[in-house]
């Protein structure tokens, strides 16, 4: 996970809403991504997205049924899907999202008969992964009422 807010506090400083995320085999990262959207002017381009992405590519195949996806934010509909459908085995996430998030929060996306279930450990690390959030919006809203 500490790697994962590393990744996190490069998209806050870039004015990115601050989320990070790693896929891990065997102990070793092997795809890494941050979320891009307002940069890349691309709604598909989420920390969880460019994570498999990148794990995919380095390890040659879609099927990353022995790793693991450890996010500093609870996933989305579609992040959640892109790990159902990559065959991620464990998904650890940190913070809540109780506006979208699709493993817990919102709707547990895994719960429906999908033909793969992860498994899910989240609040690892909430609280940092809480703040990097809070203060990233803090500042936005400061940006705002400056302007």
């Amino acid at each position: 996970m500490q790697r994962a807010l590393e990744l996190a506090q490069l998209s806050f400083d870039e004015g990115e809403v601050p989320v990070g995320a790693v896929v891990v085999k065997d102990g070793v990262i092997v795809g890494e991504g941050r979320n891009r959207r307002e940069l890349g002017k691309n709604a598909l381009a989420h920390a969880e997205i460019e994570a498999i992405n990148n794990a995919c590519e380095n390890l040659g195949g879609w099927r990353l049924f022995e790793c693991d996806l450890i996010v500093t934010l609870e996933p989305c509909p579609m992040c959640a899907g892109a790990i159902i459908n990559s065959r991620i085995k464990t998904v650890v996430y940190g913070a809540k999202d109780n506006k979208t998030g699709s493993v817990d929060s919102v709707v547990s996306l895994f719960d429906l008969p999908y033909n793969h279930k992860p498994q899910v450990i989240s609040g690892v690390l909430e609280q940092k992964c809480s703040d990097i959030l809070s203060d990233f919006f803090k500042n936005l809203r400061e940006r705002k009422r400056r302007n």
